[in-house]
């Protein structure tokens, strides 16, 4: 069968899903610290996708662009675990806020919870902070700042710098 050479169009992203330790402990970092509201819950004996019999709950934190973050709590209290051969920094999820002013605000309720914040960072185009939630997932929280035609740049320009990096690595 020939494969359609339309591409794929994707919408947004619905939600991005990571493993939690406690379903309660997330509930707080995100509800109550970071504002976003728990909008559902679905808890199960047996995974839909494969049939596998593993209880879990799965819990959905909406952001106000309608997308999701999600976590599954296996009732082990258990983590996912870093993996080993790549640094803690590399692996995160970056969610966006409106203002450089409710960046500041973020940082402060997260240190005022007890949580290591790293940032201010400026990045030229964005200016984020940096905390890892009780599963030890990396959060980004971002606010666009700098030249609006930033991003149109690097659109326009993302294609030859990839190939730049593979030329790099090939010689490397």
């Amino acid at each position: 069968m020939p494969i359609n050479s339309a591409p794929i169009r994707i919408k947004q992203l619905h939600h991005f899903a990571y493993r939690c330790r406690d379903a309660e402990e997330t509930r707080h970092f995100y509800e109550d610290l970071l504002g976003l509201p728990l909008v559902h819950v679905i808890q199960a004996d047996n995974v839909p996708s494969t049939g596998e019999y593993c209880p879990y709950v799965h819990i959905f934190f909406e952001m106000a662009d309608g997308s999701c973050i999600a976590f599954f709590d296996l009732g082990d209290n258990e983590k996912a675990l870093p993996s080993p051969n790549t640094p803690s920094w590399v692996n995160h999820i970056a969610v966006q806020v409106d203002t450089e002013a409710e960046l500041q605000m973020a940082s402060q309720r997260l240190a005022g919870a007890g949580y290591e914040v790293v940032g201010v960072t400026d990045h030229h185009f964005v200016k984020s902070i940096y905390v890892f939630d009780p599963n030890g997932l990396r959060l980004e929280l971002t606010t666009p700042v700098g030249d609006p035609g930033f991003l149109e740049h690097a659109r326009d320009t993302a294609h030859q710098k990839l190939r730049a990096w593979i030329k790099r690595r090939q010689e490397g």
